[in-house]
């Protein structure tokens, strides 16, 4: 039985979810909460496994609450309003957005993907398994697309922008090198020069200070090429 709690300034908003959460199997309320301050506190002593949080509420705000927790469990955002979904994300612990008012129809899609997140397939689990480290979602157009991060063969910086070119197509976003590679895992990716991130997986040659991926030549820095010669398994 998962734990979660409510956090919401709105009574009425956390009865109805709190409704919508009791038609659910192996989910339980253990508290509900007007403001993040009395949530904080609990937590302090109890853990959970999700949280159902408002963002806009008096003094302490949805995200002001997130960025307080250490090992956040995962969260679901409950709100009126749509303008931060794109800010939501930022969050890995944030597993969905859902908008007042709520259906139970938008409800039960929500919770059927928490619980393919929390309990997937045993059936080739270490090849199969898709958790939110296994993607990215860019903003292209005011919509979120989703980008597989093992199929990204590198990352370009262009100006304000930045080119991901993945095996099947090639997404210019608005964003810069720094931010993006902070949420990719180190161990797959590596900075080669100052306008390129390259997946480590996907050089098929070196040469001098250059490599190939596909039929991308990249150039390597001088203070870039120390660190991709120590990750190469030398014979």
């Amino acid at each position: 039985m998962k734990k979660c709690i409510l956090i919401d300034d709105d009574a009425t908003a956390r009865l109805i979810t709190q409704q919508m959460i009791s038609k659910v199997d192996n989910l339980e309320v253990v508290g509900g909460f007007e403001n993040a301050i009395d949530a904080i506190k609990f937590l302090n002593d109890k853990s959970v496994d999700l949280i159902f949080l408002d963002i806009h509420m008096p003094t302490f705000s949805g995200f002001d609450f997130i960025k307080t927790l250490k090992s956040p469990p995962s969260i679901v955002l409950v709100t009126s309003d749509r303008n931060f979904a794109l800010d939501a994300f930022e969050y890995n612990c944030v597993v969905d957005y859902l908008v007042k008012p709520l259906t139970f129809e938008r409800f039960q899609k929500s919770m059927d993907k928490i619980s393919q997140i929390a309990a997937p397939s045993d059936t080739k689990l270490e090849e199969n398994q898709e958790t939110t480290e296994d993607k990215l979602y860019v903003n292209i157009d005011r919509r979120l697309v989703k980008i597989h991060i093992p199929d990204i063969n590198l990352i370009e910086a262009k100006g304000d922008y930045i080119n991901i070119k993945t095996e099947g197509k090639n997404y210019i976003v608005h964003s810069t090198l720094k931010k993006i590679e902070n949420k990719l895992p180190s161990q797959t990716f590596i900075k080669v020069h100052r306008s390129y991130i390259i997946n480590f997986n996907k050089i098929i040659d070196i040469e001098d200070n250059s490599v190939l991926i596909k039929q991308d030549i990249i150039p390597v820095s001088r203070s870039n090429r120390g660190e991709l010669m120590r990750r190469l398994n030398l014979l």
